[in-house]
């Protein structure tokens, strides 16, 4: 679907629930530390939290495209920070637009990066 508006050309994005996705038994995700430079990917199965530093990183569930399965991802993720009873990030990150839904935190930037499905 294509509108005018302004002079503009507006697309309308095709929603999550509209593609046809499926779901992995594990993600992948990299975690910057900003202060010391280091990267790390965290390998988690779906329910699996895993602890990098001070923050904990939870991935709920992992979704991709069933007819491109090494393109974009879909992640769940819950993250804390120094086991505070509120999360810093709570939400889906895609792996093709990690600032689409970025988590804001000074010391960590946290992105997913793909789905594993073998």
């Amino acid at each position: 679907m294509i509108r005018f508006l302004f002079g503009l050309m507006l697309v309308a994005a095709t929603p999550l629930a509209a593609e046809n996705t499926s779901t992995a038994s594990s993600g992948e995700v990299r975690v910057l530390d900003k202060i010391s430079g280091g990267i790390t990917d965290l390998v988690l199965q779906a329910g699996e939290s895993q602890s990098i530093g001070l923050l904990t990183v939870t991935l709920a569930e992992c979704r991709y495209p069933v007819d491109n399965p090494s393109g974009d991802a879909y992640g769940a993720l819950t993250i804390t920070y120094e086991d505070a009873a509120v999360s810093v990030f709570e939400g889906w990150m895609i792996a093709s637009s990690p600032a689409l839904n970025a988590m804001d935190h000074p010391r960590y930037d946290v992105w997913m990066l793909r789905c594993i499905i073998s």
